[in-house]
């Protein structure tokens, strides 16, 4: 089938793809390495230190982990996702991970170019996705090890670029520039577009009275009138591809089937009061950073507001302490909550996230002390509003409210996907379908071993959009989606060879 040109998004919107990825971060970038031919096998001296996951691929050795059954190889495995196939192929390739030790993937690869699978994958930027737009000073929370993707070990490339490793962590910005190498180095710019934002993914039906064998859109009202008189059929995305000179060249392309791996960071989650739209009250971490690095914030006396308990506000709050700008640290957890990020990742490996732990647990605010010098935590406390006199107004549980003046304010309480192309804004995919989709909360309910929405068939999901933040699960849906769409293949295949009469003329 033939692919785009690589000069224009597609002139020819007759073609029709089998697939389309929206996202081209490490989501979307496995699944093309996987869709390209590459499949894993176990390697011939492998022993994995799992018995009983051992003994099932040792019964199967000759298939490729694709060609095989996934919920029997996923069966009592456990891990830090909820979705069975991340735990598994996270087995495969970091065995026994959680327990500390650094064993080497059981698994090889190799190029089958007869499975390749024709695929468009669409991102904004340079593959990587939100990678490049991380601030540049802080480590990331995974170890280099886990952020690699299959069939180049990071190590080897990150060892090949500067000549002192500092440890297993890593700069977010020597991630994305490994991702991006990633792919021409593993052949798949081809299957690449950059600079491409999508307006709508819409399904395409076609009338079963009709014997044009065209797809026509048909409005939302005359299908539900008539619904039985219609298929679904291929999707249709829409957008267009901004190019060197900042003009935007509409595109139109047609899928059989649509895999979405956006990522979660599109859209910081607000708190919905009022003052939140001042300009000092920040919603990222690279805007926060950006006022810090140009000095917008050092030598003046009113502290910073950072508001949030996760990973990316202890971020922020360790950027202001190191700059030497006072903090109010404001979330609604108790800082004894079970839930809390912090009690999952061991101190020797995370120092930096535990003393800010530490200061929310001993810095805490109280009448007697009021604020202190460089850091203060007010745990189950709120945000009743901005002034537009950089004032804020705190409230505790038992409803005391407390007025402090502010240099800044960081709104760091988690982000949604930005899924405005989808009906609904995507709303319907999730598990709570009056609800926006978010990686925690809410994400895109699917199938347990292939990926695809439970509520939309040939449209799948994977990476943060399913839960899985950490890098080192997302590579899982890259597997279930890969099965799936070979298993469905290989049966078409199969079927039109019957209905050719091929074989021995049994049908």
């Amino acid at each position: 089938m033939p692919l785009v040109e690589e000069t224009s998004l597609l002139e020819d919107s007759s073609v029709t793809l089998p697939v389309v990825v929206i996202g081209n971060g490490p989501s979307g970038i496995c699944l093309s390495y996987m869709l390209s031919g590459y499949r894993p096998y176990l390697s011939s001296e492998a022993i994995h230190p799992n018995t009983i996951l051992h003994s099932k691929l040792e019964e199967a050795r000759h298939l490729s982990i694709v060609d095989q059954d996934l919920e029997y190889l996923s069966e009592g495995l456990e891990g830090r996702s909820s979705n069975p196939v991340a735990v598994l192929f996270d087995a495969l390739l970091h065995p026994d991970a959680d327990f500390g030790y650094d064993y080497p993937s059981i698994l090889h690869w190799k190029l089958e170019q007869h499975h390749y699978i024709p695929h468009l994958v669409l991102g904004k930027g340079p593959p990587g996705g939100a990678w490049h737009n991380m601030e540049g000073s802080m480590l990331t929370i995974s170890f280099g090890n886990w952020m690699e993707l299959p069939g180049l070990k990071f190590k080897d490339w990150v060892s090949s670029k500067r000549r002192n490793l500092k440890g297993d962590r890593v700069m977010p910005e020597e991630i994305a520039r490994y991702y991006k190498h990633y792919v021409k180095v593993m052949g798949l710019q081809k299957n690449f577009r950059e600079n491409t934002y999508i307006t709508s993914v819409s399904r395409l039906y076609r009338d079963q009275v009709d014997n044009d064998g065209q797809d026509r859109d048909i409005s939302t009202q005359h299908l539900q009138i008539e619904k039985s008189k219609f298929t679904k059929r291929n999707w249709e995305i829409r957008g267009y591809q901004r190019i060197g000179d900042g003009s935007h060249i509409p595109f139109c392309l047609f899928a059989e089937n649509v895999a979405l791996a956006t990522g979660t960071l599109d859209s910081p989650g607000r708190l919905e009061i009022d003052g939140e739209d001042f300009p000092f009250v920040f919603h990222s971490m690279p805007e926060f950073g950006a006022a810090i690095s140009k000095g917008k914030l050092c030598g003046k006396v009113d502290p910073v507001l950072i508001v949030g308990s996760g990973l990316t506000a202890a971020d922020a709050v360790l950027c202001a302490y190191n700059n030497n700008v006072p903090v109010i640290h404001v979330f609604r957890r108790r800082v004894t909550d079970p839930s809390l990020i912090f009690k999952q990742l061991p101190k020797k490996l995370y120092p930096e996230y535990h003393k800010v732990y530490h200061m929310m647990c001993t810095q805490s605010y109280s009448l007697d002390s009021n604020l202190l010098s460089d850091y203060t935590s007010f745990p189950e406390h709120h945000v009743l509003s901005f002034k537009s006199d950089m004032k804020c107004i705190l409230q505790n549980i038992s409803g005391l409210k407390k007025i402090f003046k502010l240099s800044a304010a960081v709104v760091l309480i988690g982000s949604h996907p930005n899924l405005s192309f989808l009906k609904e804004q995507g709303c319907y995919l999730g598990h709570n379908s009056s609800q926006p989709i978010t990686c925690k909360g809410n994400p895109v309910e699917i199938d347990a071993y292939t990926y695809e929405c439970v509520k939309e068939a040939n449209l799948f999901a994977l990476g943060p959009l399913v839960g899985d933040n950490f890098v080192r699960f997302l590579k899982g849906g890259a597997l279930g989606v890969t099965r799936c769409l070979a298993t469905r293949q290989k049966k078409k295949k199969q079927h039109l060879f019957v209905e050719r009469g091929g074989g021995d003329g049994i049908a």
